[in-house]
């Protein structure tokens, strides 16, 4: 079963297309609901995805909590590489 997406809903992601094909996305985030979401490390893991059509106020991408983690290897077997 999926898990259910935690979204960063106290930020602004805006895409700029520059003439030549490049682009760059200008990103604002609420520091106060990233620590809400922070590991043990203090680290926010966030996937940026584009909108289907850009909100009113002009935001073309949002953010969802990154949350996966690699399986841990339980096998004993401690191999040198």
């Amino acid at each position: 079963m999926a898990k259910e997406k935690t979204y960063i809903n106290k930020c602004a992601i805006k895409e700029h297309k520059f003439d030549d094909g490049g682009s760059v996305l200008n990103c604002a985030f609420g520091v106060d609901e990233l620590k809400e979401h922070a590991d043990e490390n203090g680290w926010v893991n966030i996937t940026i995805s584009q909108r289907r059509e850009p909100s009113d106020k002009g935001n073309t991408h949002y953010a969802y909590k990154d949350d996966y983690e690699p399986k841990k290897d339980n096998s004993g077997d401690d191999l040198p590489f």
